[in-house]
């Protein structure tokens, strides 16, 4: 007789899920959301207002939007991230807390450089301190991201995801609305040192929670095949020579070689399904504002819709991606986030259909947010079971970084087709660019070799 087959694995329940987000690691991303998100706007939308209230020309603050290039390229220093040892820090802190604290001291430093600026007659200075700013926000990414991975496991990332998506929203929230309170009550030198004072929310978490668990540098590198070849091959040369090579074979080959020699030829698949997870709604993110204000809506109106419900619904959609992740495993909420990031586009084409109907406007915005919320946060889940925990600064770095250039390229187009085919049809577009993202999260799912297994009840 045949053995039966085994019973399928329980899911956890609710209760147990909700659980999840009193653990320490989830809270812990809360605060160290807020220190992400809190530079973000101050070298952009925040000082693009402040730069154009004193009398900085038009001209020159759209320059300034160049310092975001650093966000989509700090996968070339990831492995400096991942691998170098700062001095004196990392001996105290280790390498994930020594690089966050060395990251917030950048962004302050840089806060308040740019508080002590008159913008009209040091512009250039401004720009450096801006970059300051960008470049030390950009690492603090980097160095949060791996922090998180080696907190816990893949069973309850997304729900540390969900907690640093709301923690990055009130990070947001500080540096836009907050900073510019400020600026209205006292002037904008005091909201840029406010901001640089909020920066030690993420120092004092970084102080307070341990280092998490790894392998110490030199474990990684002796117990690299690659890198033992290199040894053995280099006998006779240089020592410090000896010890580069190894060095930028471990860093910067050996990510990159480890995720195809664990993944093979379905390693393409996996960085096609990344490149195009989020294309659909990053397109489409350019012309949502020109759509809401072609429509008739008054600013006030796009302010208070999309604060209000936006932030809202994008929280609660991280929260019950997290909930979802947790009982369901990551799997089929990966299907449901990638259909619902795309579907909800067609709402924006309803509302170009539908002209200026104020429940349409907030049924789009709330349904968007709802699932880009939802999305984000099996993504970063997902995401994060893909990365070796040897590599995890570098190759997470590589992932987000594919994850939102092939979006935000195409979205440089979309004027164009607008201006030739009308709302309707370029949201009918933009939906259409996500239906491949659908089917290869339904193929992915099935594989439980790239998408862990939902964990038992109880687990």
């Amino acid at each position: 007789m045949s053995s039966p087959l085994p019973s399928p694995t329980p899911h956890r329940s609710w209760s147990d899920a909700l659980a999840i987000y009193l653990r320490a690691p989830v809270i812990t991303m809360l605060f160290l959301g807020f220190s992400a998100g809190l530079p973000f706007l101050l070298v952009f939308s925040t000082l693009s207002a402040w730069l154009r209230s004193d009398g900085v020309e038009v001209a020159a603050i759209g320059f300034f939007s160049w310092v975001g290039i650093l966000y989509s390229i700090k996968f070339f220093w990831a492995p400096v991230v991942d691998r170098l040892a700062l001095p004196l820090l990392t001996r105290t802190l280790g390498q994930r807390r020594s690089w966050m604290l060395l990251a917030q001291a950048m962004i302050a430093a840089g806060l308040i450089g740019l508080a002590s600026l008159d913008p009209t007659r040091n512009l250039a200075m401004v720009a450096g301190f801006a970059l300051l700013v960008a470049f030390g926000s950009a690492t603090q990414d980097i160095a949060i991201d791996a922090f998180r991975i080696e907190s816990a496991p893949d069973d309850i990332q997304a729900a540390m995801a969900s907690t640093y998506i709301i923690g990055y929203r009130g990070g947001l929230l500080a540096a836009g609305a907050g900073a510019m309170y400020v600026a209205s009550w006292l002037s904008w030198e005091a909201a840029y040192l406010t901001m640089a004072a909020l920066v030690g929310v993420g120092v004092i978490t970084v102080l307070v929670r341990p280092e998490p668990e790894r392998l110490s540098l030199t474990t990684q590198l002796i117990h690299e095949p690659r890198v033992r070849a290199f040894v053995r091959a280099s006998r006779g040369k240089p020592r410090q020579l000896r010890r580069l090579g190894a060095w930028v074979i471990g860093a910067i080959v050996c990510p990159f070689t480890d995720f195809f020699t664990r993944y093979r030829l379905k390693a393409l698949w996996l960085l096609v399904f990344i490149a195009v997870f989020r294309i659909s709604d990053l397109a489409m993110a350019s012309m949502a504002n020109p759509l809401y204000i072609d429509m008739g809506f008054t600013l006030a109106t796009i302010a208070n819709v999309t604060n209000v419900f936006g932030i809202a619904m994008s929280v609660t959609g991280g929260i019950l991606g997290g909930l979802l992740v947790a009982r369901y495993g990551i799997g089929p909420i990966l299907i449901l986030g990638a259909t619902a990031a795309t579907l909800t586009n067609l709402l924006f084409a309803g509302l170009a259909l539908a002209g200026q109907s104020l429940p349409m406007l907030v049924m789009a915005i709330v349904g968007d947010n709802l699932a880009n919320g939802l999305a984000s946060a099996v993504f970063i889940a997902f995401l994060s079971s893909l990365t070796s925990r040897a590599y995890t600064a570098t190759q997470y770095a590589l992932f987000s970084s594919l994850m939102t250039l092939p979006g935000k390229f195409l979205s440089g187009f979309g004027g164009l087709v607008v201006a030739t085919e009308g709302y309707a049809t370029f949201f009918v577009i933009a939906t259409a660019l996500g239906l491949p993202a659908i089917a290869l999260a339904i193929w992915i799912s099935r594989d439980r070799n790239l998408v862990p297994a939902p964990m038992p009840r109880n687990a």
